[in-house]
């Protein structure tokens, strides 16, 4: 008998819904990786389609955009409070700078004993090529209306006042994130240590610091919490025909290529 058919039959009880929400990738504004624009949808369905029990988010990201990360886990609390349903996250390779953003949307956040967790912090990477340039012969010519117009210019000598405003902003970020990080995980966090200079932690070593609640994995701790006969509905972004032709593919292998950096840093 299928489940709709059962909600309507008197005495018959549903099996739960658990909705299952992949959050995969790295997170960066526009096409490419994850993103709240593309995500809404999705996370909307995960909340409401077959009345689910609860939300489990499958997290697999080294992060990205600290906006991006903000808006989709503010969504994703916006409709558990609204709904009532709880939220639990599983950590599967990493969950790293906006990725443990996203995972510290979720009531309670599980790892596999492997699982690379934290790094909450804030970096920004570029290069210099004044150097390449005087080489070649080549003139760089800039005109601005406004002194910080050519902030940080690539093809300049790095200015110190540029770095130290740089810091600034970094810090203001940083300032959020640890804001949300602290006000989701609570009185778990220990009160003498620093959990906030960037480090990563591994599996336990992450429950043991409170950035974790324990080590276990999706399928059989959301059976052991609703039952065996649950019902997993999964849901993730849905790929435009010209997606699924291979348009974009050019973008797609530049975005593919800034995603491996960012999971190498974390050894994966």
């Amino acid at each position: 008998m299928s489940l709709p058919m059962k909600r309507y039959i008197p005495f018959m009880t549903a099996e739960p819904v658990i909705s299952v929400l992949r959050l995969s990738g790295m997170i960066a504004a526009g096409g490419r990786g994850i993103n709240d624009a593309m995500l809404a949808p999705s996370i909307e369905r995960a909340f409401v389609k077959g009345n689910p029990v609860a939300v489990a988010l499958a997290i697999n990201s080294p992060g990205g955009s600290p906006v991006q990360s903000s808006l989709i886990a503010a969504r994703i609390r916006r409709l558990s409070e609204e709904k009532e349903i709880p939220v639990v996250a599983f950590v599967e390779d990493v969950a790293a700078s906006g990725g443990y953003w996203l995972a510290c949307a979720a009531d309670e956040i599980y790892a596999d004993e492997s699982s690379i967790l934290g790094s909450i912090g804030v970096i920004s990477a570029g290069f210099g090529f004044q150097e390449l340039i005087g080489r070649y012969g080549i003139e760089r010519r800039v005109h601005t209306a406004g002194n910080s117009k050519s902030f940080l210019d690539p093809f300049k000598p790095e200015q110190a006042e540029d770095v130290a405003r740089l810091r600034a902003l970094q810090d203001q970020i940083h300032d959020s994130f640890k804001a949300h990080v602290s006000a989701r995980r609570g009185n778990r966090l220990p009160d003498d240590r620093d959990l906030f200079t960037g480090d990563v932690w591994v599996g336990s070593g992450a429950v043991d610091v409170g950035l974790a609640d324990g080590i276990g994995h999706l399928k059989p701790m959301m059976q052991a919490r609703y039952g065996e006969k649950a019902v997993f509905k999964v849901h993730g972004p849905r790929r435009s025909f010209m997606q699924r032709l291979g348009a974009g593919a050019l973008s797609k292998v530049s975005a593919e290529i800034e995603e491996r950096a960012l999971y190498a840093r974390f050894g994966l």
